[in-house]
């Protein structure tokens, strides 16, 4: 399929520059995608790079000292480039294989005592709330479930939260930006809020939508765990993630599972104790060449646009997106305005969700369907062109037509 172009309204980017920016990536010449929050689609040189580690590591001996070398390198080049990419230490990084990994890490890792209380809101991700569960099984832990789509709406999300938190509150966790609404919370205000209600308490959040769309501030957040992953926005390779956590959090958090990449060793080879940083958490063998597939991605993204330009872009589109769903009758937006972010839900008035999503995947547009709240998501990347936009609001009228 061939995409017509677009008209960009940003001075800083040229259509022929996206463009062919975009013939970097295979996904965006054969379907119209709309599904960067589920999965960004991986860029060809980040593939090719991927390619080479494995035929190097199998050409030198996957467990030579030379590929060992290379893997001990590769791993702090990828620290190196998610920290620089975040604007945070090196040190503070942990490297997991995914969001639900960070947060599990995080989650699993407080010293949980009979009575405490765990506050989640409502519009947490599946694996949120199943940790939860778990740890009410296990430890008996209260979780708190905190409606918060209403309070939002009102501007009263941050005392609401805040007013749940009661002094067994061990962590409060809930994402940065909402992967069913897109809306972007306050962080930074929740957490004072609630550190105001409980100063012992622990803030976790979810970071799966935030990073490579956001720019950059988790210096400012005054968070004590903040899990992402690199294959939503940041368009990497599925199966490497992070997690941050601050120097004055990291003794919050032990690890749950451990093993040669979590420690230094004693003469004899024999583990001592945890590292006393982010490595802590790492524990074994992964599929290393992953890291230079995201660091190739990262280095794409930062040659075009800046992550300031890439937001705004993005908060850009979001805005053409939301216009013209609205426009059409029978669809009704989610948010009663465009959201801060790239992801765009929407309602259709007497259309099954699921099929209508099916219907359109056959089309050629790729959406996905959310089952709470009952709607549709599309998502826009800076990689989205305004045409691809347009396209979607015509086949959505054409198909409830």
């Amino acid at each position: 399929m061939t995409l017509p172009a677009t008209k960009l309204k940003m001075d800083v980017l040229s259509p022929v520059q996206l463009l062919a920016h975009r013939e970097q990536f295979p996904a965006l010449g054969h379907n119209y995608y709309f599904n960067f929050g589920g999965q960004g689609p991986l860029p060809q040189p980040a593939l090719d790079e991927m390619v080479r580690a494995y035929q190097y590591l199998q050409r030198v001996g996957p467990f030579s000292s030379q590929a060992n070398g290379w893997v001990s390198d590769q791993v702090e080049n990828t620290r190196q480039a998610m920290a620089a990419e975040l604007l945070v230490p090196p040190e503070t990084l942990s490297l997991t294989e995914s969001v639900s990994g960070g947060g599990n890490i995080a989650l699993w890792g407080c010293n949980w005592q009979p009575g405490d209380r765990l506050l989640l809101s409502d519009c947490e991700h599946p694996t949120v709330m199943a940790i939860g569960r778990q740890l009410g099984h296990r430890f008996g832990v209260q979780v708190d479930i905190c409606p918060i789509l209403a309070p939002l709406r009102e501007g009263t999300l941050v005392a609401t939260l805040a007013a749940q938190v009661q002094p067994q509150t061990r962590v409060v966790a809930f994402s940065h930006v909402l992967w069913n609404t897109g809306e972007v919370l306050p962080v930074q205000q929740i957490a004072a809020a609630c550190r105001v209600a409980n100063p012992n308490l622990l803030i976790v959040v979810d970071a799966a939508q935030s990073v490579g769309m956001l720019p950059p501030s988790l210096g400012s957040l005054e968070v004590d765990a903040y899990a992402f992953t690199g294959h939503k926005w940041w368009c990497g390779p599925d199966g490497l993630g992070g997690l941050y956590i601050p120097p004055a959090s990291l003794d919050q958090f032990e690890p749950t599972y451990l093993g040669w990449r979590s420690g230094p060793t004693d003469a004899q080879g024999r583990p001592t104790r945890w590292y006393p940083d982010g490595r802590r958490f790492e524990v074994a063998t992964s599929a290393f060449p992953l890291g230079v597939g995201l660091q190739r991605a990262l280095k794409l993204h930062g040659a075009l646009l800046s992550p300031q330009d890439r937001y705004e872009r993005i908060k850009m589109l979001a805005q053409q997106l939301w216009d013209r769903l609205q426009s059409i009758p029978g669809v009704n937006c989610l948010l009663p305005c465009a959201p801060d972010s790239g992801l765009v839900s929407f309602q259709l008035e007497g259309v099954d969700h699921f099929q209508f999503v099916h219907q359109l995947e056959d089309q050629g547009f790729l959406l996905r369907l959310i089952k709470f709240p009952n709607c549709i998501r599309a998502c826009v990347h800076y990689l989205t062109l305004e045409s691809e936009i347009e396209a979607l609001y015509q086949q959505i009228q054409a198909n409830l037509c």
